[in-house]
């Protein structure tokens, strides 16, 4: 994440940067913002853990080496963490569209929900009306385009999987945050699939689309481990339906909208 020379160990106080806190909890890790004057990037995660008091209490204190500027609880309530001027510690090892340090680049909001590993569900409403407010607010006050709204899953996709599947990105499209469109219908057969161990030109052209579209994927021909899990990334975030790593027409199709789109 960085060395203990340049990070802060302690929580500096501030005062709110969004009219949509409610609390704030300062957390130990962040540090300046490297070569950048703010952020324009906008990264969305669930906490994966049983309560928002219990992640926010991991997420203040430095031995986590992790931190967020924003955390929104089930019943909407936001507590911001680090000041959004600050290089908070929450992308970890990530890439989009080539840039590595993704936590210079953006602000990381954590979205209560115990994950995939702890009873995965819905988010609710109130919660999610929260963050769309918040959203909006730091995607208008840093001029952040809507291509650059992503899930951790986006930038980590060999390591995360949040938000998950249920998160209602079409809801904050209709709000104006993020890129959307609506996915193409699934298939009802596996014709022009495209499977892990599969090579040949095909997958040089899938791979070179989802490189451009922002996502680290080499070239390379081969359907290997790294091109299942961005293509279930990508489901994840876009195509929903289904999300099991293979490179059907529905999600082919849905990328290449996309991509007009950006």
């Amino acid at each position: 994440m960085t060395s203990a020379t340049t990070a802060a160990t302690v929580p500096v106080y501030f005062a709110a940067d969004s009219r949509c806190v409610h609390d704030i909890v300062p957390a130990a890790n962040h540090e300046l913002r490297r070569g950048v004057a703010g952020p324009d990037m906008l990264v969305l995660h669930y906490t994966g853990m049983a309560s928002a008091a219990k992640a926010i209490r991991w997420l203040a204190v430095a031995e986590s080496r992790v931190s967020c500027h924003y955390v929104v609880d089930v019943d909407g309530r936001v507590t911001q963490m680090v000041p959004e001027r600050l290089r908070a510690w929450h992308a970890g090892v990530s890439c989009w569209h080539g840039e590595t340090d993704l936590n210079s680049a953006s602000v990381g909001i954590e979205i209560q929900n115990p994950g995939h590993e702890d009873g995965y569900h819905d988010f609710p409403n109130a919660q999610i009306a929260a963050v769309i407010a918040l959203s909006r607010d730091i995607v208008v006050r840093n001029a952040i385009p809507p291509s650059r709204i992503l899930a951790h899953s986006d930038i980590a996709p060999m390591r995360k999987i949040d938000p998950g599947e249920k998160f209602p990105w079409p809801r904050l499209a209709e709000a104006g945050i993020g890129l959307w469109v609506q996915p193409s219908p699934l298939p009802q057969v596996k014709a022009g699939q495209l499977n892990p161990g599969d090579e040949g030109a095909s997958v040089a052209a899938a791979q070179q689309m989802f490189a451009a579209f922002g996502y680290h994927l080499p070239v390379t021909g081969i359907y290997d481990a790294l091109t299942e899990r961005v293509v279930q990334a990508f489901q994840r975030h876009y195509r929903p339906q289904r999300c099991d790593g293979r490179l059907d027409l529905s999600t082919l199709a849905t990328l290449e909208r996309l991509l007009r789109a950006v």
